[in-house]
């Protein structure tokens, strides 16, 4: 048999019939035969359910191991090498195929019927792809970034000629319909489009990025342009990972334009589980196995986070946590309740937050990194762009949509513009990604962990203030957290000869290595969020229970400042499964529920401490201020509307205001900050300088 470059082309097809008529799988069916009469049946019943029913897929190793005369590996070639000839080939051989084993699919479908090939055995990285891959077959993953809608292609223009009445077919290059200079049977230039008789695809075009997980340190990520046609039309929506099979075509968008841009017509593509974006071989799924088994694996984990960085033991057990997250669920009346965690960490500048962050997204199987300094709502959530081709709108997706089924670290929040700071809110609790703009209406999975790092305001953290004013976050983003830590730069001389050690060790050239290999660490972490799901234990539950009621009972008496509320109680579950999870456990006992109470007992005596009171008050995180200043700032509102009512409704004097709050033993500089504040939100105004009106 000749090689695939010098076989005779009118031997492709035959080639190709032989191959789909003997090919048997390892059960003995003839498997392309049977695949044959599989899409009749669901063509002709009309099955929506099936994303393929006009494409016959080739598998490309099914090439390799067919050995008549070694005539796999010659079609395996060609199609490698010459994939338009083998293709079309190929195409010629299935309509064969399909009038002896499908012949009502033949005369139904005849025009529509397509083939395809997958599962090429070698992957092209995206940013490898060149000029010497133009007109080959390859194969790449990435992540589906934009996305047009579907239109209707013309594949061949139909051409009738007025003189003699012929029709003639042109095939559509580069988007453009070619007309031909004459009519091939009586050479008359005299051409009419024949729109009834073109032939019609779907098509769409996609933007395939480099997976965020395998973009090399400091690089700009590549993506491709590729374009879908007939049934893979119906695939390839934003947020998925795909694997894509096809032939690089060279791109001139003018005739004056130099450059040539590569982009991709696919012929097979495969929508990867998001679930498994780690490759875990049965030697990993062994080393794995012996790890769990460690009775210290927890802290081999919680060692193995960032090791160059410092202490932070109570943050890296947390990162740990986040890393592996709790169970998802679904109840019985379609409620949801999220098992991602997300954790803010607040603190003082020269801290490693930023590398915290930076490590945690390169151990998440999906890790996204960003700045809110650099970050825009579109770019985080998702955005509708105009095609410079099509002048369509097209669906592009952002940093939370990438990271879904991962992590999303997102540093100097604080530095995000309010307006783009808010599009987060929905991603971070109900888990998607709504859009509705340009005409285009959808909503998009967004189940990533938010791992999220700010500055104070004024430099350093101030513990005398609580924490909604030491940093720029509204209670709205602040109640999302699960976990909230104060990351401070205090002087100690024993904490500090201590991390100088730690800091001349690694620059002198021995730096702590980690416990855990981090590309072991990466798998045990993606196997453990696909492969275990830890119920709560009776003795567990009733722990957390205790904890709960007791915090609650806090607040019973007149005037207490309420230290809990359910959607932490909610925290602790997802805290306990994540901590059961890092040793891979079916069960959550007493010990994960005592380490989630450890890590949320650490966040409220952090975060939530009334500096006035010296007591524990949710109220700081969930309204943004607590109970003390709450009951102050409605006295002094009473106060406001007392002397407007008394003066006639007249502005008040800033003044008199000042004095009536010190009467009644509030700080004035306290009240002079909440005045602020009321004029920053329009509760009142200054209609002239010194006097201040309430808006009522």
């Amino acid at each position: 048999m000749a090689g695939a470059s010098g076989a005779p082309s009118e031997l492709w097809d035959e080639l190709f019939l032989e191959f789909f008529e003997t090919f048997r799988d390892g059960s003995g069916e003839h498997k392309y035969r049977v695949r044959v009469r599989r899409m009749a049946s669901r063509l002709l019943v009309g099955d929506p359910s099936d994303p393929l029913p006009r494409t016959l897929m080739i598998d490309f190793s099914d090439l390799l191991v067919w050995h008549p005369e070694d005539a796999g590996r010659t079609l395996a070639g060609l199609l490698a090498d010459r994939p338009d000839e083998a293709l079309k080939a190929a195409r010629l051989a299935f309509l064969e195929l399909a009038k002896v084993e499908a012949p009502d699919l033949y005369k139904k479908a005849k025009d529509a019927l397509r083939v395809g090939v997958r599962g090429l055995p070698v992957r092209t990285p995206l940013r490898a792809m060149g000029r010497e891959h133009v007109g080959k077959l390859v194969s790449f993953e990435g992540m589906v970034v934009k996305s047009t809608k579907r239109y209707v292609y013309i594949r061949r223009a139909a051409w009738q000629c007025r003189k003699c009445g012929a029709t003639t077919y042109t095939e559509s290059v580069g988007g453009r319909i070619v007309k031909p200079e004459a009519c091939p049977r009586c050479g008359s230039a005299d051409l009419r489009e024949d729109e009834e008789e073109h032939e019609l695809a779907d098509w769409k075009r996609i933007t395939v990025q480099e997976p965020p997980e395998e973009l090399p340190p400091g690089q700009v990520p590549v993506a491709a342009e590729v374009e879908l046609f007939d049934d893979l039309a119906r695939l390839g929506n934003p947020g998925d990972k795909v694997v894509v099979t096809g032939v690089v075509r060279a791109v001139r968008r003018s005739r004056k334009d130099a450059r040539i841009e590569l982009a991709v017509e696919a012929a097979g593509l495969d929508v990867v589980a998001k679930d498994a974006p780690v490759q875990i071989t049965p030697e990993d799924e062994a080393r794995i196995r012996e790890l769990a088994s460690r009775p210290d694996v927890e802290e081999l984990i919680v060692s193995s986070i960032a090791p160059s960085v410092h202490g932070l033991r109570e943050v890296k057990r947390a990162i740990a946590l986040q890393l592996f997250g709790g169970v998802p669920k679904v109840f019985p009346d379609g409620l949801k309740a999220r098992g991602d965690i997300h954790v803010l960490l607040v603190g003082d500048p020269g801290t490693a937050k930023s590398q915290l962050l930076k490590y945690a997204a390169s151990l998440a199987p999906r890790g996204v990194y960003t700045s809110g300094k650099g970050s825009t709502a579109a770019g985080l959530t998702a955005a509708a762009v105009k095609d410079p081709e099509t002048g369509a709108f097209a669906l592009e997706v952002g940093a939370l949509v990438l990271a879904d089924l991962g992590l999303c670290a997102i540093d100097e929040i604080d530095k995000m513009d309010p307006k783009d700071r808010s599009a987060i809110h929905e991603a971070m609790e109900q888990q998607t990604v709504s859009i509705a703009k340009a005409g285009i209406v959808a909503t998009l999975n967004a189940r990533a962990s938010v791992l999220a790092a700010a500055n104070p305001l004024f430099g350093r953290y101030d513990p005398s203030k609580p924490l909604g004013e030491n940093i720029a976050l509204p209670p709205t983003i602040l109640s999302r957290f699960d976990l909230i830590f104060l990351v401070r730069d205090e002087p100690s001389r024993e904490a500090d000869a201590a991390l100088a050690a730690h800091i001349r060790a690694h620059h002198a050239g021995a730096p702590p290595k980690p416990p855990i290999d981090p590309a072991l660490l990466r798998k045990y972490i993606a196997y453990a969020r696909v492969n275990c799901r830890p119920r709560l234990a009776e003795e567990a539950g009733r722990r957390l229970e205790e904890f709960y009621v007791e915090m609650r009972q806090r607040a019973a008496g007149s005037g207490s400042p309420i230290p809990i509320t359910p959607r932490q109680f909610e925290a602790l579950i997802r805290l306990a499964e994540a901590h059961a999870k890092m040793r891979l456990s079916p069960t959550v006992d007493e010990r994960d529920a005592e380490a989630a109470i450890e890590l949320v007992s650490a966040f409220l005596k952090s975060a939530c401490i009334d500096a006035e009171t010296g007591e524990i008050d949710i109220g700081i995180v969930m309204a943004g201020r607590p109970k003390s200043q709450a009951e102050k700032m409605a006295l002094l509102w009473d106060v406001l509307k007392r002397l407007h009512q008394e003066g006639g409704r007249q502005p008040v004097k800033k003044s008199d205001f000042l004095a009536a709050a010190e009467a009644r033993g509030i700080d004035a500089a306290f009240a002079e900050r909440v005045l602020a504040a009321w004029h920053e939100k329009g509760m009142v105004v200054e209609p002239k300088q010194g006097y201040v009106e309430p808006i009522l």
